[in-house]
């Protein structure tokens, strides 16, 4: 074995705080597995504006208590260096959620800090809930979301302002990211770091707050027949009370998949969006002739939805119909306000703002952009997230979406009407915006990284025979947003392509918008969609040169 790389890994053995992880690394280096002990050694995992996401494992490139103890170490001496001196932890049910928590307020105790922890796992948006209620000056999440159950991660919230960035409790942007990515860096040693007992145990009340103040969001509880899963993640009790409280019946739970499970073992991947992730939910509501499901991902973060078609049966809604829906159901109901989505979510809430006399803004991908808006009314991203209650949860909370949208459809059937028919009301206004997004999983990032070179190189002049009309690199922004890894492509006959990595996981997704109008505008939309579809697949997976 190289003897530079089994001295590195010798010195991470004796500076890891547990003893598990420091075995299976001696093991492997018993079993002289070189090629398995460079994966572990291949950089520390990166931390961005996303905080920290990876496989759990041992060593530097994965999740572990020896990486988050020098995030939580690198993460206090930023806090340090700006004055701020108290933190809120929160955790799901994941494989080392609970020790990752604990290691966080020792190293935070130990630096100093005020120290409170949620008393259980919970949704991500009960901890966004906790820094605004608490006054708290950082938050952290131990959480990786809708990942895959093998993941981890690690969500940093900034409370006050700090780095020039009014933060108002919302997850961190650049450059915040680079300013903590560079104090983990330089944390040599975490045996070195002091660690303290110092800590706060909340009370339930801290989660009472939560459910008072979404629940006071509905004004129309009604008597629907709701199937709810929540993909065996942390979200059923937490979205029970809420419902229970706002006087909604009682939610149809899909018994699978209600409790928290780090296996996931129902689903292949436990995000709504993959493909059979809702599947039990969907049989349920059939069994039970319901009038709506609603799922959320693991961390309760992000609200999915599924409906009966008259034409087609149960199918479940886009990210960017639900966004629309809840989008005009807001705009109705306000007189002034700010309705905003990514540059990757359908353009159809811009004319619905403009139908209102509403303002209107349009950010990069990722609620951390989102928040940031002062005074922000409603706000979505097409990967089913929503913010309803700005005020309350500066980032995206599916469970406050999912309520509102019961209220939504409650107030639908009591008019004789469904979300289908509200839907088709927005497409004769607006235009029939149809959306589709490919997504492609790669287990080489180098493969995205080239990808995305070749298309900035030499972008297509046509695709799928539609001519390309413009092409923005977003790296390169005109319209004053920040620069982005990203192209967007314009196509002919309104056509709008855009390419960029996932920012959550090893993926290069597409996302494909076609707005037609006239009696057959649905079918035209989806017969250009279906035709684009294979040559951008194509395209981005190398299978077919970029021409």
């Amino acid at each position: 074995m190289n003897s530079a790389l089994l001295a590195e890994i010798e010195a991470w053995i004796s500076d890891d705080p547990d003893p598990i992880t420091a075995q299976q690394l001696t093991d492997l280096i018993a079993r002289d597995d070189e090629a398995t002990l460079k994966k572990h050694f291949s950089g520390f995992l990166q931390f961005g504006t996303a905080g920290l996401r990876g496989p759990i494992g041992p060593g530097p490139s994965c999740m572990n208590r020896a990486v988050v103890g020098r995030t939580a170490a690198g993460l206090a001496k930023y806090m340090k260096d700006r004055g701020l001196t108290s933190i809120v932890i929160g955790r799901d049910a994941r494989h080392g959620s609970e020790d990752y928590t604990f290691e966080t307020a020792e190293i935070m105790s130990g630096a100093g800090m005020k120290v409170s922890i949620l008393p259980r796992p919970l949704p991500t948006p009960v901890l966004a809930f906790a820094v605004t209620a608490l006054g708290a000056d950082v938050g952290v999440m131990v959480t990786a979301s809708h990942n895959p159950p093998q993941d981890n991660g690690y969500k940093v919230y900034i409370g006050p302002t700090a780095d020039g960035i009014d933060y108002r409790s919302s997850q961190i942007v650049s450059p915040t990211d680079e300013y903590i990515s560079k104090e983990i860096a330089a944390i040599t040693s975490l045996a070195s770091q002091p660690r303290g007992t110092e800590w706060t145990i909340l009370k339930e009340d801290i989660v009472e707050k939560y459910i008072h103040r979404t629940s006071a969001l509905c004004k129309a509880p009604g008597d629907l027949k709701i199937v709810y899963t929540a993909l065996h993640g942390v979200g059923t009790a937490t979205i029970q009370r809420v419902f229970h409280s706002a006087g909604f019946a009682s939610l149809i739970l899909v018994d699978a998949q209600s409790e928290p499970d780090p296996d996931f073992p129902t689903v292949a991947f436990p995000n709504p969006e993959e493909p059979g992730a809702i599947d039990l939910a969907l049989e349920t509501a059939r069994a039970f002739d319901a009038d709506l499901v609603i799922a959320n991902d693991p961390d309760a973060d992000r609200c999915a939805a599924a409906v009966n078609d008259p034409d087609t049966g149960w199918r479940m809604l886009r990210g960017d119909e639900l966004g629309a829906l809840l989008g005009e159901y807001i705009a109705r109901n306000t007189s002034r306000g700010i309705l905003a989505n990514s540059i990757v979510s359908s353009s159809v809430l811009k004319k619905i703002a403009a139908h209102y006399n509403l303002d209107f803004l349009e950010t990069l991908t990722g609620f951390k952009w989102l928040a940031k808006i002062p005074g922000l009314t409603f706000g979505f991203e097409e990967a089913l997230g929503y913010c309803v209650d700005s005020s309350s949860v500066n980032d995206k909370d599916g469970i406050s979406a999912a309520l509102m949208l019961a209220q939504l459809t409650t107030e639908l059937k009591q008019e004789g009407k469904t979300l289908l028919n509200l839907l088709e009301e927005i497409w004769l206004r607006h235009g029939f915006h149809g959306t589709e997004q490919i997504s492609i999983r790669v287990s080489d990032l180098s493969q995205i990284v080239r990808t995305m070179e070749e298309i900035r190189a030499t972008p297509p002049s046509a695709i799928a025979g539609k001519e390309v009309t413009a092409v923005d690199d977003l790296l390169k922004p005109k319209d004053d947003l920040p620069p982005t890894d990203g192209v967007r492509i314009w196509l002919e006959d309104n056509i709008r392509i855009i390419i960029r990595p996932s920012g959550t996981e090893a993926k290069i997704k597409c996302y494909i918008e076609v707005v037609t109008n006239g009696p057959k505008a649905r079918d035209d939309s989806a017969s250009v969609i279906a035709s684009l579809k294979p040559v951008l697949t194509a395209l981005l997976t190398g299978q077919t040169p970029i021409s």
